[in-house]
């Protein structure tokens, strides 16, 4: 029985909810958002926040939101260092680049990337990072962030196989449909959750594009609010 439900909020922004009645956000870019539901940009609870680049459409609400619920927040070490110096956030997890944390039962391995990161103030944010997150049993996500393709993303699909692909295809800011069916190739993915597309006018890519590229793989067609059982 599938144990974890993943909600996409628009944009990149996710949260899951696990058997265990934990709930954990990815880069909570809500307000602000203009695909986010109106229902879902206020969060009743939150128990862990994880972030890839520190961009302000993945860092979104992490600040208020922390102090507000008393969460953990886990993210790419310079960026981590921020939150905890600048921003005087408590229970701050500093991960790097294959490197594995553990919050409220879930893990959270930090993968390569290929973008860029900085603040809304434009400050150095370290490099961008993805995300695997493995739930109690042993279910694995595989969160992407912004990034293109990249040859070594067949060394994640080798070391951590995960189970749903979690990627960006709207193009321009990141990877396209395109390079998104060859990074499903190179995971060897049988599953992914498309996001980064339609929020804005230059995210171009669709859903529909990438399953005709990909047809061997399962990719959910869903609207942001709707939620899919992993």
């Amino acid at each position: 029985m599938p144990d974890t439900t993943l909600t996409w909020l628009g944009h990149a922004s996710f949260r899951f909810d696990t058997l265990s009645a934990k709930r954990v956000y990815i880069d909570p870019f809500l307000n602000g958002n203009p695909k986010c539901p109106e229902s879902e940009l206020e969060p009743e609870r939150i128990d862990v926040i994880a972030l890839t680049p520190g961009h302000g459409d993945h860092l979104g609400d992490t600040v208020e939101l922390a102090k507000k619920h008393g969460c953990t927040v886990t993210a790419p070490v310079e960026l981590a260092w921020w939150l905890q110096g600048k921003q005087e956030l408590e229970n701050v997890l500093d991960p790097n680049k294959g490197g594995t944390v553990e919050a409220a039962g879930v893990k959270f391995t930090y993968t390569h990337a290929q973008h860029s990161s900085s603040n809304p103030d434009g400050e150095y944010m370290g490099e961008p990072c993805g995300i695997v997150v493995e739930v109690e049993n042993g279910t694995k996500l595989y969160f992407a962030g912004d990034t293109c393709v990249f040859g070594d993303m067949q060394l994640i699909g080798r070391i951590y196989a995960p189970d749903v692909a979690i990627l960006p295809i709207g193009d321009h800011y990141t990877m396209g449909p395109r390079e998104a069916a060859v990074a499903l190739e190179l995971l060897g993915a049988k599953r992914c959750v498309p996001c980064h597309w339609g929020t804005f006018p230059p995210l171009v890519g669709r859903p529909q594009q990438l399953q005709e590229l990909a047809p061997d793989v399962t990719v959910e067609q869903i609207e942001p609010g709707d939620s899919v059982a992993v």
